[in-house]
């Protein structure tokens, strides 16, 4: 009896030290990145692909077209590559022949040494207010799918396509938020039921940057703050890209799709701009996107998706000193065009390094700690 009981009590801690020890021990996460190129001095794409795999945590990557001098790079990497159809090439994809051509041209020719799991036929289309695009948008998804069904690499390679918010006619509170009208029934309903029918995630880019203000700045990158409710349904926010993944999710629940994933295209934050710009330093840009990495690979997920992870790409990669519009838009990379950091943020290998050891040492510890209790037990 007195054995038993002994046993019972150092049960509980030989548990709590196992669960410290599993927590610590998880390996980090990786994050996604969009690999622009509207530059003149980056380094050339196979220099590129060996550093994301050596120096970093960067494990998905996306780009804008199927350049062949990319894919050919990222071969034998294992590194998740995201291709794109333009916007100007989505009325061809409608027909079976062309798409099939270009799966033939852009996507057999590097598998499966490069790892392709996603084609998105365009960028942000319903922004465009292009009416041929925007009619063409489905049914050329739809087509690519069969493409590649044709070629049986529909169970490897998702068809999708990527939104701004502008798709949402309201956002706030998140729980009341709703699609556009017209595009909600006629464009995203149907595009949703082909997205889940084929085991698809919904892509959208939340852009907390374009809504910042002097009065929702520490809100907006995540810092400490006194948040708000919901007052549909009482939960709290304490930052806007919670927020704004929550609208989109009330969205898809209204027209009965919520189960449908969501992965995260674009998110960022410029390091440098005009000097009217709130928050456009590196220090806004180390804690948004510091700080984003560390919540979607948490597992916290938002109020209203509770304990999930979501697939995150941070735009950008490099900053692309061609593009043209406002400074801030030159200046979105994480990393100089030398490969060297703009600014301190949690992805690069020597930092998950130094992690791992610590937790390995805390782990040692814990060991140790648990048979003294069995010693003394």
């Amino acid at each position: 009896m007195e054995k038993t009981s002994l046993i019972s009590l150092t049960s509980t801690p030989n548990a709590i030290l196992l669960l410290l020890a599993l927590t610590i021990f998880q390996e980090v996460h990786g994050i996604g990145v969009n690999y622009g190129t509207i530059a003149n001095n980056l380094p050339p794409p196979s220099q590129v692909a060996k550093f994301l795999l050596h120096s970093t945590i960067i494990n998905k990557v996306r780009i804008f077209d199927a350049n062949h001098e990319i894919l050919h790079a990222f071969a034998d990497t294992g590194i998740e590559i995201t291709i794109t159809i333009p916007n100007d090439q989505i009325p061809n994809i409608t027909n079976l022949t062309l798409a099939q051509q270009w799966i033939k041209t852009n996507v057999q020719p590097f598998i499966p040494s490069t790892n392709i799991v996603r084609v998105l036929v365009g960028n942000e289309v319903l922004s465009t207010a292009n009416k041929l695009l925007i009619t063409s948008l489905v049914p050329a998804m739809q087509t690519l799918h069969i493409a590649l069904v044709s070629a049986s690499l529909d169970s490897f390679i998702k068809v999708s396509t990527p939104h701004s918010l502008g798709i949402l006619s309201n956002s706030s509170p998140p729980s009341s938020a709703r699609f556009r009208q017209g595009y909600d029934i006629h464009v995203l309903k149907p595009m949703l039921r082909f997205l889940k029918d084929s085991n698809s995630p919904f892509i959208v880019n939340p852009y907390p940057f374009f809504a910042c203000t002097s009065s929702n700045l520490d809100f907006v990158v995540f810092r400490a703050n006194s948040g708000f409710f919901d007052e549909y349904t009482n939960l709290k926010y304490t930052n806007m890209f919670d927020a704004q993944l929550d609208a989109v999710y009330s969205a898809m629940k209204v027209l009965g799709f919520e189960d449908v994933e969501i992965v995260i295209g674009e998110t960022g934050w410029p390091s440098m701009g005009d000097s009217d710009q709130i928050g456009v330093d590196t220090k806004s840009a180390s804690d948004y996107n510091g700080n984003l990495i560390r919540h979607v690979t948490s597992g916290e997920g938002t109020p209203l998706m509770p304990n999930r992870t979501f697939d995150t790409y941070v735009f950008g990669l490099f900053n692309e000193n061609l593009k043209p519009g406002p400074l801030c838009e030159r200046n979105f990379g994480i990393f100089w065009p030398n490969m060297s950091l703009v600014y301190d943020v949690p992805i690069m290998r020597n930092n998950v390094d130094v992690a791992n050891n610590h937790s390995k040492a805390l782990l040692s510890i814990m060991i140790a700690l648990n048979f003294l209790i069995g010693f003394w037990a």
